[in-house]
This record gives C-alpha cells, structure tokens and sequence, in this order.
C-alpha cells in the first residue's frame, strides 16, 4: 500500500474522530443546560453561576487550594475566572476555551488538565498557567494577565501588552476586578 494514501486514511480517521468527539461534548454540554435549565455562554456581568449560587461560594476552595499550591493571589485568580467565564464552570467560547478559567484544549494538556470542564482540574490548570506567567514576568501583573489573554507569544513580541483591543479590554477588566477589593463578589 503506498504510504501517501496510508498516510491519507489516517488523517481522515482523526478528523472524524475529533468531530465526533466535538459533536459529543456539545451535545453533553446542550443537555446538561437543557436539563438544569441554564445556558453555557459566558457572561460578563453578575456575581452568580449559571445555577444561582454565589460566584465563589462554589468554588472558593479550589481556588484558595491552587493560589496556595502556585504562590498567585487568590483574588487575582478570582479576577480572571470572572473575566473569562463570570464562574460559569460549563463555559465553552467561540474559540474552543473550556471551564471557568477558559483553558484552550492545547494549554490545558500542556498543564496536566485531562478534562478541563472539571472545576477541580480547571482552576488547578489556570492557576498553574498564571504562576508561570507571573514567574516569566517577574511578578507583572499586567503583563501575565495579558499573556494570559493573548499569549506570552505576543506579550514578548511587543515587550508589552499587544495593541489588541480585546487584550487590552480584557487587562483593564480583569485589574478593575482585582483592585475593586472584591466589590463584585456575592
């Protein structure tokens, strides 16, 4: 067998495997929200999850369990998980992010993550991530915070926060809830 058309079968194999694997998550993800009766957009207002129950409440020891573990402010943590999910654990964007702190499926395998709509694991994956960013940043919070965002990629490309609007909306927000004394939080 010529190994171009092997080469050729495999790949289409794979491609279906992984619609097949998106289309499940999505159908998973649509009853889940069917049966509860909430949605899995991400917002980006309120201080509630998707089920009515206080934003931290629900998840406040994770997080103070992986700020812990990774030295990152608890509070900036709870920061991005607004930004990036408002504590919407079932949150899925346009652009493939998963979980409260939006991992991409990528990262998240890079960190350890093997289901990253498990709270436990996506806080612990996130956190990982932006204690890296930190550490890599020498303590920048602006500038792991944008990393975060847009990538350490583009952050050291510019030597600074990139000329994105949505990284510079995103950075704003994210030190707005940060430094508002956790003013949002239920």
């Amino acid at each position: 067998m010529d190994s171009s058309i092997f080469t050729g079968q495999v790949q289409s194999v794979m491609q279906n495997l992984i619609f097949t694997m998106l289309e499940r998550l999505l159908n998973k993800l649509d009853n889940k929200s069917k049966s509860s009766g909430t949605t899995t957009a991400t917002t980006t207002s309120g201080s509630t999850t998707s089920t009515g129950q206080a934003a931290t409440g629900d998840f406040a020891s994770l997080i103070n369990q992986a700020s812990e573990k990774y030295g990152v402010n608890p509070n900036l943590v709870q920061a991005v998980i607004k930004a990036e999910s408002n504590f919407n654990p079932d949150a899925v964007s346009s652009a493939g992010a998963l979980g409260l702190m939006q991992l991409m499926p990528a990262t998240a395998r890079g960190l350890g993550v093997t289901d990253a709509l498990d709270p436990a694991q996506n806080i612990e994956g996130g956190v990982k991530f932006l204690s890296q960013l930190l550490k890599h940043y020498n303590g920048n919070t602006q500038l792991a915070v944008a990393a975060y965002n847009a990538g350490p990629g583009a952050v050291d490309k510019y030597n600074g926060i990139p000329p994105y609007r949505e990284t510079q909306t995103y950075v704003t927000r994210v030190l707005g809830y940060f430094n508002s004394s956790n003013e949002w939080q239920a």
